[in-house]
C-alpha cells in the first residue's frame, strides 16, 4: 500500500468546561474531555506534523459580521461561545497563514442552528461558529470562494439561511431525512435564494444509512459539485451523530466511515458540531478524522462493538439513496436556468419563515426580502418579529456588493426609522460595516 503524503495538521481543543444547558444534556463538557484523553492515549501529538494551539477568543465585531443579534451580540452569548468561535478563527488563521496545511477546532458549543438573525437559542446553538469564522477569514484575507461540507446528523439550517442569498459560499448539507429528525428542513427543492440558486445543496438520506450510503453521496454529488464550484476553502461542519451507537439519532456511520470520508473530502479546516455519543463514538470518531487529515494510518481506529456486516444498509435504502443523489444532481446540472423561471421580472423576491427557538422557548415570525440582481448575492432586507416583544428591521449588504444593491440599502437603512421597531440594523459584509439605530 503506498504511502500518503502527510499533511501538518493544526488541533484547537475547547471543552467549555463552564458552559452546559443543564448537567445531563447530551450536549456538555465530557463530549470532548473523552476525546482529549484517547488523543494523549494514542500518542497523536508525538507526531512531527500535528500540532496542538490555544483557541483565541471572538469579538463581537466578529459575530456582527455574520449575524444579527437582538438586542446585540452581548445578550446571546458567554465567554464560552466567544472562545468557540474563537477556536474556529485560530484554526483558520493557522492555514491561511500557512503554518499548517489543515486544521480541526474541537470545541463546543457548537453553532450550525443559529440563523442570520438569532433571537436565542435553538438547537443548542446561540451563534454560528463556522459563518463567524468564514466572515472573519473574508474580512482578514480578502474576497474567497468557499464551501461548508455539514456532515452533522441534522440539517445545517442556520448556515444555509446565513448563506442563501450568497453565491460565494457553497452550503452542501447530508443529513437525517427532514421528515425523521429535528430540525425537519432540508429537503432537495431548499437550492438558494433567487441570486444563489444551487448554492445551496441538500442531500437528506433515509434513517439507517450506512457508511456505505453516506461515501456514494460523497463520489457521486459532493465531491462533482465541489469540482466545479472551485472553492478556495473547504470546510467540514463536522457533526459526528450520524455514528451507529448516537442517542438522538437513527444512522449507522463508523468511525472508518469518518475517517474516509474526510481523507476523500480533504477539508482545509474542519469545526465540531454534534455528536453525543460520548464514550462509544467521539473518541474513536476524533482520532479516525485527525489521522486522514494528517494523512497518518486510520486503519487500525475501531469501536470496540464495530461489526460492519450488522450496519450494512439495505438494498432499499441503497436505491433510495441513489435515486435522491440523481435527483439532487439533476438539480445542481440545471441551476443556471431556473432563475428565470422562478423570478421572473420580479426586481425583489420574498418569502417568510416560522422559526422556533427550542432550547429558549421563542416563536419568531420573519419576512426576507432579497433584491434580485445579476451581478452580486443582492441587498436583503428582514423585518423579524419574536414573541419577546422584539420587533426589528434588517439590511444587509452582500460581499462584493454592486453599486446599485449598494446605494438601495444605504438609501433604506437612513430612511427606516425606528416606529414600531425596537432596533434598525445595517449589516455591511463586504465592508465590514455594522451599524444600529
Amino acid at each position: 500500500m503506498p504511502l500518503k503524503p502527510q499533511k501538518r495538521t493544526g488541533l484547537i481543543f475547547f471543552p467549555a468546561f463552564d458552559w452546559a444547558i443543564s448537567p445531563n444534556h447530551p450536549e456538555r463538557e465530557e463530549r470532548l474531555l473523552y476525546t482529549q484523553d484517547q488523543v494523549f492515549e494514542e500518542g497523536l501529538l508525538d507526531f512531527d506534523n500535528i500540532r496542538e494551539y490555544k483557541p483565541g477568543i471572538a469579538t463581537a465585531e466578529d459575530i456582527n459580521r455574520a449575524h444579527i443579534c437582538v438586542p446585540d451580540a452581548g445578550s446571546v452569548v458567554t465567554e464560552s461561545h466567544l472562545i468557540s468561535a474563537g477556536g474556529a478563527i485560530t484554526a483558520a488563521d493557522k492555514v491561511l497563514t500557512g503554518e499548517v496545511d489543515n486544521a480541526f477546532a474541537l470545541v463546543r458549543p457548537p453553532g450550525h442552528h443559529a440563523m442570520l438573525v438569532v433571537h436565542g437559542a435553538r438547537g443548542f446553538c446561540n451563534v454560528n461558529i463556522e459563518a463567524i469564522m468564514i466572515e472573519y477569514i473574508r474580512h482578514r484575507y480578502g474576497p474567497k470562494r468557499i464551501a461548508v461540507v455539514d456532515t452533522d446528523c441534522h440539517h445545517g439550517d442556520g448556515t444555509q439561511d446565513i448563506y442563501w442569498n450568497d453565491p460565494d459560499t457553497l452550503c452542501i448539507s447530508i443529513h437525517q431525512d427532514g421528515r425523521t429528525l429535528y430540525p425537519g428542513t432540508g429537503s432537495r427543492d431548499e437550492f438558494g435564494g433567487p441570486n444563489a440558486l444551487g448554492a445551496t445543496v441538500n442531500i437528506p438520506l433515509p434513517p439507517q444509512t450506512s457508511d456505505e450510503g453516506f461515501l456514494m453521496v460523497l463520489d457521486r454529488v459532493i465531491l462533482p459539485i465541489l469540482d466545479e464550484f472551485k472553492p478556495d476553502l473547504i470546510i467540514n461542519s463536522a457533526g459526528q451523530d450520524n455514528h451507529y451507537t448516537d442517542p438522538i439519532t437513527n444512522m449507522r456511520f463508523s468511525a472508518q466511515g469518518y475517517a474516509l470520508l474526510n481523507e476523500r473530502l480533504a477539508p482545509d479546516i474542519a469545526v465540531l458540531e454534534g455528536g453525543y455519543s460520548i464514550e462509544k463514538a467521539l473518541p474513536y470518531v476524533n482520532v479516525g478524522i485527525i489521522l486522514a487529515m494528517a494523512g497518518l494510518d486510520y486503519s487500525h481506529v475501531r469501536e470496540p462493538d464495530y461489526d460492519p456486516v450488522a450496519l450494512r444498509q439495505s438494498a432499499d435504502i441503497s436505491r433510495t439513496i441513489e435515486e435522491e443523489a440523481a435527483k439532487v444532481m439533476n438539480l445542481w446540472k440545471g441551476r443556471h436556468e431556473m432563475k428565470a423561471k422562478l423570478v421572473g421580472a420580479a426586481r425583489y423576491v420574498k418569502r417568510k419563515k416560522c422559526i422556533y427557538y427550542d432550547t429558549d422557548g421563542i416563536s419568531e415570525q420573519q419576512e426576507e426580502t432579497v433584491r434580485v440582481c445579476d451581478d452580486c448575492g443582492g441587498l436583503v432586507m428582514i423585518e423579524s418579529v419574536a414573541d419577546t416583544g422584539n420587533r426589528i428591521f434588517a439590511v444587509i449588504l452582500p460581499g462584493r456588493c454592486c453599486p446599485e444593491c449598494r446605494s438601495h440599502g444605504e438609501m433604506f437603512y437612513e430612511k427606516t426609522n425606528r416606529g414600531k421597531h425596537n432596533r434598525i440594523y445595517f449589516q455591511d459584509r463586504e465592508r465590514g460595516v455594522f451599524l444600529v439605530k
